[in-house]
């Protein structure tokens, strides 16, 4: 049985006289203070948890430490794996039982488990913390919202049909070894594939490119017909193994994002139509992934966020967007998420241009806020939105804060892209990344 906790902590467990050494003292000291933490933690591993006998696994108490480590210094698995094993800070600091030093497999099928809801929460005890402690009281708020890319390519139509070859061949390989007597042919189109798709990358000339897109979309159905194939083959041999129904799932999983694939090619090169992102998919493995164009800036692959900033610093709150969403719909729910938080509205809030409006200026007032200033005033009057122009140019000022916020979360805490894999993961690592930033930021400002 999994426990909550260490039973005991030893009396070796020290930590560095270190700069580093000293926040993580004082950041495990913050956690130690809230062992409610560990109930929400032991919930989410519970899900999938050891059995009754045999090795216990780590306790929820560990993964929550380590995690907050990886996040904390930007560590692999691999290597957090080995500063686990060698460094006395981090081994007090995760309180694992008995010296025990656990794989990197070990880590990642543990800390994947921790919902993104459970981060939320433990975030929510944090700023609960700084509020008590006068740290943070959220009167004054800041909003602003960047992207975080999915781990993919960037997504072109050739990139995504090689792709689906690539899947096809090796389902394909897998049915072949799993059919028994039953005999499936096909050709493997791999290389012709790659051929074509590097092909369009170096070509000039709509007409040119054409005749490649052509050729790699016939070899794409070919394949796709090997598999349909093979899917009938193995159906009609009755058995029902684990490995047979795996394979089943993952070619339900992947045919219609194929033949989605091929459809906007189809469209786009041979009917001259500009397909809608909300028709299009830019990966066959992070399906979730969304485009995002914001200005005149380059185009990213992943999902926006938008992120409340007080005037400590600390991270107050974050929402991953579903699509592109403009920011002049998003001040609203951000400020009516605040409220929930804190029971009462800030007196003042500084948000990013691309949030003025005056419908938002004008709901902002009725929901109790004295001062809002948007960094462009696109056509309000400064006496509409704050008290005086010194007002005006202190919330301006006072915006630009955030920026640094979200470089450190980008730069310190990995926030510029997720290496984890589908949406409810990609929520976790962003708020493990907040948590972590935050922690931190609190043993800097009041060491506990």
């Amino acid at each position: 049985m999994r426990k909550k906790c260490t039973d005991q902590v030893s009396i070796f467990d020290l930590f560095s006289n270190h700069d580093i050494g000293k926040e993580l003292k004082a950041m495990s000291a913050r956690l130690d203070q809230h062992r409610e933490i560990l109930d929400w933690v032991a919930m989410d591993l519970h899900l999938k948890d050891v059995y009754d006998t045999g090795r216990q696994g780590l306790p929820a108490e560990s993964v929550l430490r380590c995690a907050l480590l990886k996040q904390y210094r930007q560590l692999s698995y691999q290597e957090l794996a080995f500063h686990l094993s060698d460094s006395a800070s981090f081994q007090a600091f995760s309180r694992l039982p008995g010296h025990l030093f656990p794989k990197k497999s070990v880590l990642q099928n543990t800390i994947s488990r921790l919902q993104a809801e459970t981060w939320e929460r433990i975030n929510h005890c944090l700023l609960v913390d700084a509020k008590h402690e006068r740290v943070e009281l959220g009167k004054k708020v800041r909003i602003d919202s960047t992207v975080t890319e999915t781990d993919i390519h960037a997504p072109t139509d050739s990139s995504l049909l090689w792709d689906g070859v690539r899947v096809m061949v090796r389902l394909l390989d897998a049915a072949q070894s799993m059919s028994g007597t039953a005999e499936i042919e096909f050709c493997n189109h791999r290389r012709r594939a790659k051929k074509r798709a590097r092909a369009i990358n170096y070509t000039r000339g709509k007409d040119k490119k054409a005749v490649l897109y052509r050729d790699l979309i016939k070899v794409t159905m070919n394949t796709l017909g090997y598999l349909e194939k093979a899917k009938m083959i193995l159906s009609a041999t009755g058995s029902a193994t684990l490995q047979l129904e795996a394979w089943h799932a993952e070619v339900a999983h992947y045919l219609p994002l194929i033949k989605q694939v091929i459809d906007q090619t189809q469209r786009r090169v041979f009917q001259g139509e500009s397909v809608p992102a909300g028709e299009k998919i830019f990966s066959l493995f992070e399906t979730h992934t969304d485009i995002i164009i914001k200005g005149n800036r380059d185009i990213q692959y992943g999902h926006k966020l938008n992120l409340s900033s007080g005037k400590s610093g600390l991270i107050l709150d974050v929402v991953v967007e579903e699509g592109n969403p403009a920011d002049t719909e998003r001040l609203l729910p951000m400020l009516k998420r605040h409220i929930n938080h804190y029971g009462c509205a800030p007196k003042q809030v500084a948000v990013d241009g691309g949030y003025a409006s005056q419908d938002n200026l004008d709901e902002a007032k009725v929901c109790g806020i004295e001062d809002i200033a948007f960094h462009k005033k696109r056509g309000l009057r400064v006496e509409e939105m704050v008290k005086s122009t010194w007002v005006y140019r202190q919330l301006r000022n006072f915006r630009a804060g955030i920026e640094a916020g979200i470089s450190s979360l980008k730069r310190a805490y990995g926030l510029t892209r997720c290496t984890w894999k589908g949406l409810s993961h990609f929520k976790s690592f962003v708020w493990s990344s907040v948590v972590a930033h935050n922690l931190a930021l609190l043993a800097r400002l009041k060491p506990a």
